[in-house]
Parts: C-alpha cells; structure tokens; sequence
C-alpha cells in the first residue's frame, strides 16, 4: 500500500458474546481481530455484489433467450426510423471531427 493513500475508519459496538465469538473465530484463522472483520466482510460483499450483477435463467428462458439471438423479429418502423436518425447523427459527426467545422 502506497503511504500516501487514504483510509477510512469502521467501528462496530457489539454485545461481548459476539466480540467473544468474533475473537475465537479470529484465532482459529491465526488473524488479528481487525484482520478478521475485514475479510469476512469483503468476502460477504464480494458475494452480494456478484449475486446482483449476476442473471440467472431457468432452462426454458435461456432456450427461448438464445432462440430469440437466433432468430431476430425484423426491425418495425419506429425501429427503422430511430437507426435512420442515428445514422444521420454519426455520419453529420464522423464529417465534423473531420473537417474540423461544427455546423
């Protein structure tokens, strides 16, 4: 860790069965307390943060989701309308970041 970098402080009050807990668990794992708290917490953030970026499909929705990449619907009007608007913006500016000129 670089000198230079910031940290925050944690602090907890907790009931003295569950700092007792907490110390017997910590020497178990040859950890300081401190050392224990932290890891056990990243690892339990570590899980809800991959639990909530993660989706999950039955079988049935995963067929029909790759069935669906398969098989596009073709565009509707809105659709073809909004790609033809946004193919009018890229090209107006693809031209100015070559001529330099904002028009």
């Amino acid at each position: 860790m670089s000198a230079t970098e910031n940290r925050d402080r944690i602090t907890a009050r907790v009931s003295q069965p569950i700092a007792t807990k907490l110390q017997a668990a910590a020497d178990l794992t040859g950890a300081t307390l401190n050392q224990f708290l932290i890891q056990a917490a990243i690892e339990k953030a570590d899980k809800i943060i991959d639990h909530e970026r993660t989706i999950y499909f039955s079988r049935e929705d995963a067929a029909l989701f790759i069935k669906m990449l398969d098989n596009p619907t073709p565009p509707n009007s809105a659709l073809k309308k909004a790609f033809g608007r946004h193919g009018n913006k890229a090209n107006d500016d693809s031209v100015r970041s070559r001529t330099g000129k904002n028009t």
